[in-house]
């Protein structure tokens, strides 16, 4: 008998102390830690709301306490895929979702991004969080500290600053001082919005289009033409460009025959980096396994196949729980993406 309550003590406690998750109330915002006012809880969500309206990207915020308080008892990059693949963030063909986890009482934080980006994005991330997010978070402005990293991730995977998707250059304008003017000062400020607002695109133009100087003998090279450069590919290379999840410029030097390969990813092609030989030739297709109800969550697995490698495998992703009211799919739940462990971590 002695024996038996001990087993049960046990199993209680096993199970106490097991892995979960929490479940998600919308795909904003989930201050589980209730570290952010209501007021600047809306204003990070209208920004994360006009990320996925105009780009299709899902991109959640979640704060918790402390890992221990559902069983994990380690680093965050564990925990943070785990909560990303269990909740199914992004969508389900792209994997370009991106969760932005803070741990307030472990005083870490991560930004984790779907398996489409690869390694891509780790190095902007990172940039992020010891740039703009831990320098508030060591002195106690948390509200500031979040809204600032909303804003340069935002920058990051969106290409634009939240308010100036679809915004006109005195928009921008008014846009780029009303977040200068509390940050660097009225001049700069002006200074900047205005080079911002003007020369964005005319920058992008001319950083893609300015002349390549050989590093061997400091000839000016020449662009290869969009039919003649893939005698200069690898097969891998091709085969992103037919598909269209990579775009490459190639420079020639005609004195030494130097050549430079310049790649320009597009985010939105629905290829992700394989895992094996790295090319964007990567394609994912899903298959329900369970289908998600309004009180129990499903289940579906992922296909992966490489159309230059050949490389095959295949992931489960867990289906969020259907939710109740009448909102539609592409505002009150996630898509079902998946990450590979992708982003970058800090703490303070």
């Amino acid at each position: 008998m002695r024996y038996l309550l001990i087993g049960i003590l046990w199993l209680t406690a096993t199970v106490a102390w097991a892995q979960t998750y929490p479940d998600y109330t919308e795909p904003y915002v989930n201050d589980f830690a209730s570290l952010l006012s209501v007021e600047e809880e809306e204003v990070i969500r209208e920004k994360l709301k006009e990320l996925r309206t105009e780009t299709d990207i899902e991109f959640t915020v979640v704060i918790i306490d402390r890992m221990s308080d559902y069983g994990h008892d380690g680093a965050i990059e564990p925990f943070a895929t785990g909560l990303f693949n269990y909740w199914g963030v992004g969508d389900a063909a792209r994997n370009d979702g991106v969760m932005f986890l803070v741990s307030r009482l472990d005083r870490v934080m991560r930004i984790e991004v779907g398996a489409g980006y690869g390694d891509s994005k780790d190095a902007a991330m990172a940039a992020i969080i010891d740039d703009k997010i831990v320098p508030l978070f060591r002195d106690d402005e948390y509200e500031k500290g979040i809204n600032r990293g909303v804003d340069a991730i935002i920058h990051e995977v969106g290409g634009s600053w939240p308010g100036e998707f679809n915004a006109s250059f005195f928009e921008k304008l008014l846009n780029r001082l009303s977040f200068g003017l509390g940050v660097i000062g009225d001049w700069i400020a002006v200074f900047y919005a205005f080079v911002a607002g003007l020369g964005y695109r005319l920058f992008r133009r001319w950083k893609r289009n300015k002349p390549r100087i050989c590093p061997i003998d400091g000839t000016k090279m020449q662009r290869v033409g969009e039919l003649e450069d893939d005698t200069y590919l690898k097969d891998g290379q091709k085969l992103e460009e037919r598909l269209k999840s990579v775009d490459y410029d190639v420079w020639l030097c005609d004195q030494c025959d130097h050549r430079t390969i310049e790649s320009y990813k597009s985010w939105f092609s629905g290829f992700g980096a394989c895992r094996t030989c790295n090319f964007r030739t990567l394609e994912g297709e899903s298959t329900i396994l369970e289908h998600a109800t309004t009180s129990s969550t499903g289940l579906k697995r992922v296909d992966y196949h490489c159309k230059h490698c050949d490389d095959r495998y295949h992931t489960h992703v867990t289906i969020p729980k259907k939710l109740k009211s009448s909102s539609s799919s592409s505002s009150g739940s996630f898509g079902g993406g998946s990450s590979s462990g992708g982003g970058a971590s800090g703490s303070w």
